[in-house]
């Protein structure tokens, strides 16, 4: 698969098309296998017990998979998640941005699915994995 749009052009993306999460996620690099993006882990992440909660690692991703399909397909916003499997194995490390680790595993004309291992940034066990299936739009005339 081509790389049509690299992490300039996806952050650049992000920050037009969803400004109100853009500060908190970043595309750090796009390559032949997938992409890695962080969650910058503030405050707003975090719920009781100071670890990340489960909606900021879907949350992370979800942008993560979104952006590793549009790496593939272009800017196409109206591609949606349609079905989504996440597995939380282990608290997050305190104190640390996460990252997901995204790779395609199929990348049809409807439909694409894909994964994402979600790490504390420093550590090599994951604290989540995720599957996700996302329909693309078809392309207008």
């Amino acid at each position: 698969m081509d790389i049509v749009m690299d992490g300039q052009a996806l952050n650049a993306f992000l920050a037009a098309e969803f400004p109100q999460v853009a500060d908190d996620y970043r595309i750090e690099t796009v390559g032949p296998q997938g992409l890695v993006a962080r969650l910058r882990v503030g405050n707003q992440h975090l719920r009781p017990g100071g670890t990340v909660s489960g909606p900021s690692i879907f949350a992370l991703a979800d942008i993560g998979i979104y952006c590793a399909i549009l790496s593939r397909i272009g800017p196409v916003a109206l591609a949606v998640t349609t079905n989504a499997s996440v597995d939380f194995m282990r608290k997050p490390a305190a104190g640390r941005d996460l990252l997901a680790e995204c790779r395609i595993l199929k990348l049809g004309r409807s439909l694409a699915v894909a994964e994402a291992l979600v790490f504390s940034d420093g550590t090599e066990d994951p604290a989540a994995r995720c599957s996700m299936t996302y329909s693309i739009p078809p392309k207008r005339a």
